[in-house]
């Protein structure tokens, strides 16, 4: 017999892997957001099956990083993986604000709109 492999991907079937309804790919929402993410952010690290080289390993998933700063397009996260510091390099794509609702408000709707002086 050969010996089976192990992969990048090894025993991750429902961990990268899409509903249906979420098949295809994703919009421009996650690369807008990353317009606004700041040295010190808090980012969860959500991987997205469809960029598959430029993912995280999958024992990463779900973790809580934050961010130290930038390498061209990518993000470099700093990871406290079991009492050790461990630092991530990945694309926007693959992490996502801790609190959504909070940085929305926060950063994105908390501008100022300007108003028509019609009033």
């Amino acid at each position: 017999m050969v010996a089976r492999t192990h992969g990048y991907r090894f025993k991750s079937r429902k961990l990268l892997s899409k509903t249906p309804r979420e098949k295809g790919r994703p919009g421009l929402f996650k690369w807008l957001l990353a317009r606004y993410y700041r040295v010190g952010d808090k980012l969860a690290i959500d991987i997205d099956p469809v960029y598959v080289s430029t993912a995280p390993h999958k024992r990463y998933q779900g973790r809580v990083g934050t961010l130290i700063g930038w390498r061209g397009r990518a993000l470099v996260l700093e990871v406290n993986f079991m009492g050790e510091r461990r630092i991530i390099i990945t694309t926007p794509e693959h992490v996502k604000p801790l609190n959504l609702e909070e940085f929305l408000k926060e950063r994105v709707l908390g501008k100022p709109i300007i108003q028509s002086e019609a009033n």
